[in-house]
């Protein structure tokens, strides 16, 4: 089985987000993984949130888990906090922002909303998609962000800033025509995005979209039976993999998001990891700036 572990130098943040404190939700795997270890290089205590942990897998039913992200993190030079939290049972939500207003001292810098929902791939038509399963979707990849941002923008509200980052697959609301529920979940984060910008600007929080391209994930990796040392192989069968990007890429992201001080400039709007790289000047781990073109 192919396992992704996010290799290469430590990208030279020199602890630009040291003392910031962050949430990502979703941070198993994938985006999140990638996104909690990237906030770790810059110096930030990150809560890694999701539900696999050690011996009891999510209805995902992979290996990953959040006990490895949050190590990862701490082993980057960042302060790596893993927190069981299943994010559409409001309670369970609740205690944790609870938990890291007492912890920090009130303060919450940053939230990434990254969890997304299950069984997403399969390739059915509208009337045959088991509709138990469909709702199921929405209710991990967007309910589980609105819950999620209720209870977090408190704490920024109060110390007037923050950021938030609602991590979706694209930048428009074009179809995703291979699932209708899928598609869905993914307009309804743009939106959600969109609407909640609206709301916060008046207390400086900043909220984006955020899309990375073709992701190198530990299931795509997977799929295509290589590793990220090998993945080039993978080209022969999918043309596209030449234009993918491994999840530091959109982890980078983030972080130059995060240090940015004119990132209210950027609220309300969808973004491409790859049109911020050229913007802001970073990198994949393998010095290279892949960028996918999503229609606007």
């Amino acid at each position: 089985m192919a396992r992704f572990q996010i290799e290469g130098e430590p990208m030279a943040n020199g602890g630009k987000l040291s003392g910031s404190v962050a949430v990502v939700a979703g941070a198993t795997r994938g985006a999140g993984r990638g996104i909690a270890c990237s906030l770790g290089e810059a110096g930030a205590t990150v809560y890694c949130t999701g539900r696999s942990v050690k011996g009891a897998r999510s209805p995902v039913d992979r290996p990953e888990t959040i006990e490895e992200t949050a190590e990862m993190v701490s082993s980057r030079g960042g302060h790596g906090i893993w927190v069981q939290v299943d994010h559409t049972d409001a309670s369970q939500v609740r205690m944790l922002f609870e938990r890291v207003r007492d912890e920090q001292d009130g303060r919450l810098d940053i939230l990434v909303n990254d969890m997304t929902g299950e069984a997403f791939m399969e390739l059915k038509s509208f009337v045959d998609h088991p509709l138990e399963k469909g709702l199921k979707v929405i209710e991990n990849g967007s309910l589980s962000h609105v819950i999620t941002s209720h209870f977090a923008a408190p704490l920024m509200i109060k110390r007037g800033k923050g950021l938030i980052v609602e991590v979706t697959d694209g930048i428009s609301f074009e179809l995703r025509e291979f699932n209708f529920y899928y598609d869905l979940e993914k307009a309804i984060n743009i939106r959600l995005a969109q609407s909640l910008a609206h709301q916060l600007r008046a207390h400086r929080v900043a909220v984006v979209a955020l899309t990375p391209g073709m992701l190198r994930s530990e299931a795509m990796l997977e799929h295509f039976g290589v590793t990220e040392e090998n993945w080039r192989d993978g080209i022969k069968h999918q043309s596209d993999l030449a234009y993918s990007e491994t999840p530091f890429y959109i982890g980078r992201a983030v972080v130059a998001l995060a240090c940015d001080r004119r990132v209210m400039s950027k609220s309300g709007r969808a973004h491409v990891s790859g049109r911020l790289a050229r913007e802001y000047g970073f990198t994949d781990i393998d010095g290279t700036q892949p960028l996918w073109h999503y229609g606007m």
